[in-house]
């Protein structure tokens, strides 16, 4: 679309190439202040990923008014446009990405490309540049589906060289399927689970070989094919990167101590993932310590009345079809926001606590919605054994449940929210412990 506007009621899309201070009359109002074009719409969702479509989709079909989708990249889709592997909804990812994106506009919802939200101007009114130049747009609801990244070297404090040849899996993805460059011969790649794996694949289609993967976390489950083709160095740690100009390996540490030099030219840094806050926190929103995300209840309402918040944005890196299920949940909210419903207040915080590293959603009001799939989520920070979930506020036992697998880092955990009615909105924190 390349920063087009694409509003199915009109029929058409738009080349947004106007000059500043114009605005396509496409709906909503608009006027105009010095350079500045100032706008309204009924609903504002910024990030057109899976959760930000989803949710625009629901809203435009439930007649929700104006519905906006705002996108800095040039195609929508999020992470799923560079995903050439199935797991979405029974596609591939760039089908998945094209499905959804038309869905939405479809459903008379307006999705502009190539968008910057740059600040806040107000609880509901953001700043953004891009093809028509700034604007500043009012919204009666705004969610945030501004999605997750992957941590690059230098947030993981990994040592050495600053060679080329440091990729994270979303910029080899993208590098290898979306521009067809190609990466180099040899590869390490760090992490374990189905992005490891899918690196692994990846790498494979731009030509290089994987020499080892490296995890410091006790043997991964792997496919049969990778497991007889690609050395795995598990309990082992990155030390340093070598190489001027070029990578030429990777430091290793063994758990028994033994160092090692991994002969490579590239290394793919999997996993670690980390919302991208930076929008919701500048807009006042409360983030949650665990997550780093923002601190939403069971229907994704935020601290700030009028302000949502769905998909990874609110924990890291899940599945997309779970990120979309989410949005089209928050959009349930928006609704009613728009119907004239209270805004609730901050609700009852849920903790988790170790060996669990967080829960979400992480806030609940007792008579309040429940999440989707009627379920939380939790992360584990280690391997253990089927455990026993327990849900307890002021030390009364609210839930207990017995998972039905072991537990492994960096996998899901589902817990039931049937417990939310008996917790007391007079009381302390709920706490979720193994």
């Amino acid at each position: 679309m390349d920063g087009s506007v694409r509003d199915s009621s009109r029929g058409r899309a738009t080349s947004g190439r106007h000059g500043v201070g114009e605005v396509e009359r496409t709906g909503g109002s608009a006027r105009t202040r010095g350079e500045v074009v100032e706008r309204s719409v009924d609903v504002l969702v910024v990030g057109a990923g899976p959760a930000g479509l989803g949710a625009a989709t629901r809203l435009a079909r439930a007649g929700a008014g104006r519905i906006e989708v705002l996108e800095r990249e040039r195609q929508p889709g999020g992470i799923p446009r560079h995903c050439f592997h199935g797991g979405f909804d029974g596609r591939h990812g760039p089908a998945y990405a094209r499905g959804m994106a038309d869905d939405a506009v479809s459903a008379g919802a307006a999705l502009r490309t190539g968008v910057t939200v740059t600040g806040w101007a107000g609880p509901t009114t953001l700043e953004t540049t891009g093809p028509r130049g700034i604007e500043r747009v009012t919204a009666r609801a705004v969610l945030l589906a501004t999605g997750a990244r992957e941590r690059p070297r230098a947030a993981r404090l990994i040592p050495g060289t600053r060679p080329a040849g440091v990729l994270t899996t979303g910029e080899l993805q993208q590098a290898v399927h979306l521009y067809g460059r190609r990466i180099g011969t040899r590869a390490v790649v760090v992490g374990a689970g189905p992005l490891a794996h899918h690196a692994v694949l990846t790498l494979r289609a731009g030509g290089a070989e994987t020499v080892a993967l490296v995890t410091d976390r006790p043997p991964p489950p792997l496919p049969g094919a990778l497991r007889r083709t690609v050395p795995v160095l598990h309990r082992t740690t990155v030390t340093a990167l070598t190489g001027h100009g070029r990578l030429t390996g990777v430091r290793v540490r063994h758990r028994d101590g033994r160092a090692t030099t991994l002969a490579c030219d590239t290394v793919v840094l999997t996993g670690d993932w980390i919302p991208d806050h930076e929008l919701a926190r500048r807009g006042g929103v409360t983030l949650d310590p665990a997550t780093r995300g923002p601190a939403v209840d069971t229907g994704c309402r935020t601290t700030v009345p009028g302000v949502l918040a769905a998909g990874n944005l609110l924990r890291g890196g899940e599945r997309a079809v779970l990120a979309a299920a989410e949005g089209r949940a928050a959009a349930v909210q928006v609704l009613g926001h728009l119907a004239g419903e209270p805004w609730p207040g901050p609700g009852l915080p849920v903790e988790a606590a170790h060996p669990l590293l967080w829960v979400s959603p992480n806030r609940v009001h007792p008579d309040g919605p429940a999440p989707p799939h009627n379920r939380f989520l939790l992360r584990a920070a280690e391997a253990l054994a089927p455990p026993r979930l327990t849900v307890r506020q002021d030390g009364l036992l609210l839930h207990r449940q017995l998972l039905p697998r072991p537990v492994l880092p960096g996998r899901p955990l589902p817990l039931s929210a049937r417990w939310t009615r008996n917790a007391d909105p007079d009381g302390g924190p709920v706490r979720i412990t193994l």
